[in-house]
């Protein structure tokens, strides 16, 4: 059995349920919520811990897991300055880190389970250019990946125990403000989500951007929001603004034609997406009713699974399932909602 939360922007900003091919019953809040709107949500692979990035101070929140929250942990000596954006922990474990909205634009940590925070690691030398909301580690952990909103919309990192010097830029940058970034399970490939045409960017990465790979033959319906590669790494998800709010494409070192829209579409704007570490379901969080949508998976939509029977509060801003394997693959982008 997996777990799978979601990050909502009503109290109690956070809502957790048993997931096996369908939501069990919703897990109890934890007993100090997060400070307020739930703009950030990451199990650490291990599924040991959970992180939550919030609107308000202390801004990023997290608590043992363990089938249900823990006592929360305490707050970083020293806070990320304001809204975090996201959060990830490390491939090992040992590193967390937090995008937001002011510089720095990124705050990180050590982290040990059962302990918490360590003092926060220098700043990069070079910061990200703006307010940086999408932050993925690679498979391996050497490279940390951080989507921004102005200059090349994207900054890369190596990454040991802290920040190395950023990587040159891609020689075609994204289009537009960069929202998500995901590599390729085997690390090979570094995928950006971004908001103006074609909404996607993929690069061959190898400690470095390749050339651009050519775009979709279909591109996704509007605004890319978030991108996921699937564990297997055959498939790549794009959510997106505007109908079918979700597009999805085999992947071979390049797009394949577009799969066919679900039956039953998401409900909005899909604000993230996770597959299982399976790679046999796949899920949506929006910010309209029933906020989650989740779908079995099998190169193409199956029916969608019944909504849980207590919905999460709000919008959902991210989603994760604990039983990843995938090495970093999942966790929460902001979008600069302002709900």
């Amino acid at each position: 059995m997996a777990d799978i939360a979601v990050a909502h922007v009503t109290t109690p900003f956070v809502s957790a349920y048993p997931w096996v091919a369908g939501f069990g019953a919703k897990y109890t809040n934890p007993a100090t919520l997060p400070g307020s709107n739930g703009r950030a949500l990451r199990f650490s692979k291990a599924g040991t811990d959970i992180a939550m990035g919030t609107l308000s101070t202390p801004f990023v929140s997290a608590y043992p897991w363990a089938t249900g929250f823990g006592t929360k942990y305490s707050n970083p000596a020293t806070l990320p300055v304001n809204n975090v954006n996201g959060v990830v922990f490390s491939p090992s474990g040992a590193d967390i880190v937090t995008t937001h909205l002011s510089n720095p634009f990124t705050s990180a940590y050590p982290w040990t389970t059962g302990v918490g925070f360590g003092t926060k690691y220098a700043n990069p030398a070079t910061l990200p250019s703006s307010t940086s909301d999408g932050l993925r580690f690679s498979p391996s952990g050497a490279d940390l990946a951080i989507s921004h909103t102005s200059g090349v919309n994207i900054s890369v990192y190596p990454w040991s125990a802290g920040f190395g010097a950023k990587y040159a830029n891609p020689a075609t940058a994204p289009a537009g403000t960069g929202t998500d970034a995901a590599f390729l399970p085997s690390g090979a490939d570094l995928a950006v989500a971004h908001d103006a045409t074609p909404f996607v960017s993929v690069y061959p990465w190898a400690s470095g951007f390749g050339t651009k790979y050519a775009n979709p033959a279909t591109l996704p319906g509007g605004k890319g929001l978030s991108v996921m590669f699937s564990p297997s790494g055959a498939d790549i998800a794009i959510g997106h603004e505007l109908t079918p709010f979700a597009s999805v494409y085999p992947w071979a070192a390049g797009f394949g034609a577009k799969y066919a829209n679900p039956a039953t579409l998401p409900a909005a704007d899909c604000d993230d997406v996770v597959f299982s570490s399976s790679g046999a379901d796949i899920a949506f969080a929006t910010p309209n009713n029933p906020f989650i949508d989740a779908y079995p998976w099998a190169a193409g939509f199956g029916t969608k699974y019944a909504n849980p029977a207590t919905l999460p509060a709000g919008a959902a801003r991210g989603i994760h399932i604990t039983s990843d394997t995938s090495t970093g693959q999942f966790y929460y982008r902001w979008r600069g909602r302002t709900a």
